[in-house]
Parts: structure tokens; C-alpha cells; sequence
């Protein structure tokens, strides 16, 4: 498939479990190869916006953020208003990959321009089919802006 090796993909997810799902997950349809895995919202913010430990990374933006809601330092909700207020990112596509399934969340997610809103599944398999058919729709087949 055309573009495969430019796929890059931000994962922000402070539960190492759930990373190893997700990056198995994408993995299944070779999206791993410039995956950057943080762990907090801070960190997500710095390397989007090229600051602290990322203020030496390449100009661009990943095609895809997988953002968790439940985050240290700076929740997803957060996160999620900052990339979608800034010209820099506005257009970067944005999932919430989350267990929360509480109705407010989803709202406000939405409101504040998220891209998808997915509720973690329970069952392993589900997760990582799940976490698959997202990454390869919004990484590989949604057309973005350059």
C-alpha cells in the first residue's frame, strides 16, 4: 500500500498494558514502524509541539494521535483542546482510545473536535481488532492536509 513507510502514529497511553495491546494491534497491519509511544499528556504536548525533550525533532506532524483520556500530569481532555485550538495541529487526526464510556466524556470530546471516540474492549481479541481497522482507516486510508 502506497505511503506505508510514512505512517506515524503518537500514542499516549500511561498503562503499559494497554500500549503492548495497542502496538500489537497496529502492528498487525505494520503500523509500528514511526510509532512514538508517550506516557503522559505533558510529554504528548511536548512532542507535538516540538518543546522539552522533542524540541529537537523533525518539523511535521504525525497522521495520527491515539490519545487516552485518563492521563497523568495532563488529562486526554486537555490534550485534545490544545492540539485542536492550535493552527500547528488542528487538522491532525485525533482518536480517544479509552476505557470510559461515560456519556459526558464522549460529548466533550466531541465538542472539542475529536476525530473518533473508541471504548477499549474488554475482550483481547476485540481490542486488538479494534485497534487495528482505527489505526489503518485513520493512518493509512484518511486523507489529511499536508
Amino acid at each position: 500500500m502506497e505511503g506505508m513507510q510514512q505512517v506515524e502514529i503518537l500514542l499516549v497511553e500511561d498503562n503499559r498494558a494497554d500500549a503492548e495491546l495497542t502496538l500489537r494491534a497496529l502492528k498487525k497491519n505494520n503500523l509500528t514502524n514511526n510509532l512514538v509511544w508517550v506516557k503522559d499528556g505533558a510529554e504528548a504536548l511536548d512532542f507535538m509541539f516540538r518543546t522539552g525533550s522533542y524540541a529537537g525533532r523533525a518539523n511535521g506532524n504525525p497522521r495520527l494521535v491515539l490519545l487516552d483520556l485518563k492521563l497523568p500530569k495532563i488529562d486526554g481532555i486537555e490534550v485534545l483542546k490544545r492540539l485542536k485550538s492550535d493552527g500547528r495541529t488542528k487538522t491532525v487526526p485525533v482518536v480517544m482510545v479509552t476505557s470510559s464510556a461515560e456519556e459526558c466524556d464522549v460529548v466533550e470530546s466531541y465538542q472539542l473536535g475529536v476525530n473518533s471516540y473508541l471504548v477499549k474492549p474488554v475482550d483481547f481479541n476485540q481490542f486488538v481488532e479494534t485497534v487495528s481497522q482505527a489505526g489503518l482507516y485513520w493512518a493509512v486510508l484518511n486523507k489529511i492536509p499536508q
